[in-house]
This record gives C-alpha cells, sequence and structure tokens, in this order.
C-alpha cells in the first residue's frame, strides 16, 4: 500500500482514535510500560495520543505520525488535558532522518502491525535510542493459540486494506531479530498482545 493511500486511511480514523484516547483502552497494559519512561522520549506513531495519560508529567515528549489528523487531535489533547513539554513531527516513520541516540526512551504502541518494513524501523529505534536508554513496545501479532492465528491470517488482507493493520506479524520474532535487546516480556490475550522493555 503506498504511504499516501495508508495517510488518507488514517486520517480518517482519527476521530475514532480520539474517543479510545478517552476511554483509557488498554490502559492498564499502557501504565504498566509507560511507567518506565523517562528523560527525553520519542514515541513513534503517536496517533491521537492514547499513551498521554500515563507519562509523567517530567518528561520531554517528541510525537511522530504521518497523519496529520491524528496530530491535530493528540495537540488538542496535550494543550487542553495533559500540559506534556511536545514537539510534534508529521512524517512518515520508515523514511524518518532523527539524530543517533538522541533519546532517553523509544515508544512504539500497536505501530509496528503498520509499517511496510517494520524491520528497518526496530533498527532505527535502536540508532535513535542512547545507549543505556529504554525502547518500550506494546504491540499486537499473530496469536499463540491455533485457532485464533488462523483466523487472523485469513482476515489479515481485509483488515489491512480497510484499517491499515497486519493480523499476522510474528512480532517477538521480529524483535528477535533485530538490534533490540530484550529485557522482559509479557504476552496478553492469547498471545496477540505483547508487552516488552528493550535496550537497543
Amino acid at each position: 500500500m503506498r504511504v499516501e493511500k495508508q495517510i488518507h486511511k488514517f486520517d480518517k480514523q482519527a476521530n475514532m482514535y480520539d474517543r479510545k484516547r478517552e476511554k483509557r483502552e488498554l490502559g492498564e497494559h499502557r501504565r504498566h510500560l509507560l511507567s518506565s519512561a523517562f528523560g527525553k522520549v520519542l514515541e513513534l506513531g503517536v496517533g491521537a495520543g492514547s499513551n498521554l495519560p500515563y507519562y509523567r508529567s517530567d518528561i520531554e515528549l517528541t510525537a511522530v505520525d504521518f497523519s496529520p489528523a491524528m496530530l491535530e487531535k493528540v495537540k488538542l489533547a496535550n494543550d487542553t488535558k495533559y500540559g506534556l513539554k511536545m514537539e510534534y513531527i508529521q512524517g512518515d516513520v520508515e523514511s524518518l532522518l532523527l539524530n543517533e541516540h538522541d533519546f532517553d526512551t523509544v515508544v512504539s504502541t500497536l505501530s509496528l502491525c503498520s509499517y511496510r518494513d517494520p524491520m528497518k524501523v526496530l533498527h532505527n529505534i535502536s540508532r535513535w535510542c542512547k545507549p543505556g536508554g529504554r525502547i518500550l513496545l506494546l504491540e499486537h501479532g499473530i496469536s499463540s493459540n491455533g485457532a485464533i492465528a488462523f483466523a487472523q491470517k485469513t482476515l489479515d488482507p481485509l483488515a489491512y486494506r480497510f484499517v491499515g493493520c497486519h493480523q499476522n506479524r510474528d512480532i517477538m520474532r521480529l524483535i528477535a531479530d533485530s538490534p533490540l535487546n530484550i529485557q522482559k516480556a509479557e504476552h496478553h490475550m492469547s498471545g496477540m498482545m505483547h508487552l516488552i522493555w528493550c535496550t537497543p
């Protein structure tokens, strides 16, 4: 799928993601993971800001998304409710140019499913994070339950076509094959949802 088409698809979903933030979807998982975020934080695929309620007030957040409609939602939410020190970058994570070793924490939640080249993104994450920094991932992928995994593989072409999200990626394998070092991982929802603490 061309990136322009993906952007249009996510622009149309901005209102839905805005409502999800207010419903605190996956709130306990987000809180558990993001309690480890510190310092200068880079969040990739920030969407409408579902993670904003869970960051400590003393972080400095650089929020990246390729969807202008999503960035409008996250800016409004931060200005009116959260008041974090934030910088916004509209850009495609897969072609983004950032300084190496510039961030104390890099965060990605529910975004590896949509990248055309997730391995390239994982390599970039490792470069952008400072040595000794933290990489925090909350990602969904193929289930460890055979019946659910079969359904995910069957529905994947439709899911990607309509919402821009792959259902059948082996997230743990992707990360194991990347430069990231897994420090801790938790698995939920029949092995579909992963909370992963890494270092570069």
